[in-house]
């Protein structure tokens, strides 16, 4: 009895989707740092998503997937701000976010004290710290990602990085930042899965 061959077309197309919804809470966690606001993060993910599929004949296999989503969402971020811009929306929602009180834990004050800080931070400073820290890319993905040298994203992660132990206040932020990239990632995740 023979068997027919199997596509490795949609194989490679079934393990592509895969990865892809791995990847959904990193991208989640980028764009909510991006926007500061859930329901637009949700919307830039979701664009980002339309444009991967739309274009995944772009996508060379053997490359890191995580930085092209990446990639693809920054890019429609910094779109959209330019079309706001021009169609004369302002920037202003961007920095507003619903309240949403959480348990009264330490680690929960920890993570709101760490939400607010990073808006505070610029935006190159804002993400490169969360490329880095929260989605766990490598300076040199970080720096492709964001079109830059490797040594701009290492200055910008300093920078937020300081920047962060004093809005936080030095015991606060080490017990987040300072202490590994896990930490802040799973700081962003727990930030991201709370809504």
């Amino acid at each position: 009895m023979s068997h027919a061959p199997r596509n490795s077309t949609a194989d490679e197309g079934l393990e592509l989707r895969n990865r892809v919804v791995e990847l959904l809470p990193a991208l989640r966690a980028f764009a909510r740092a991006l926007t500061r606001d859930r329901s637009e993060a949700d919307d830039l993910v979701q664009e980002t998503l339309l444009k991967a599929l739309s274009n995944i004949d772009k996508f060379e296999p053997g490359t890191n997937l995580r930085a092209w989503l990446f990639t693809i969402l920054r890019n429609s971020f910094y779109t959209d701000i330019r079309k706001r811009k021009r169609e004369s929306e302002g920037l202003s929602m961007l920095g507003l976010q619903s309240s949403n009180a959480g348990p009264e834990q330490e680690w929960a004050l920890t993570l709101k004290s760490l939400e607010e800080a990073l808006k505070h931070l610029p935006d190159d400073q804002r993400e490169a710290v969360v490329l880095v820290g929260a989605a766990g890319l490598s300076y040199e993905e970080a720096a492709n990602v964001c079109n830059c040298a490797v040594g701009t994203i290492k200055s910008r992660v300093n920078r937020a990085r300081t920047k962060l132990l004093t809005l936080m206040g030095a015991d606060a932020a080490m017990d987040v930042v300072g202490a590994d990239a896990i930490t802040l990632s799973t700081a962003q995740s727990v930030s991201a899965g709370s809504d």
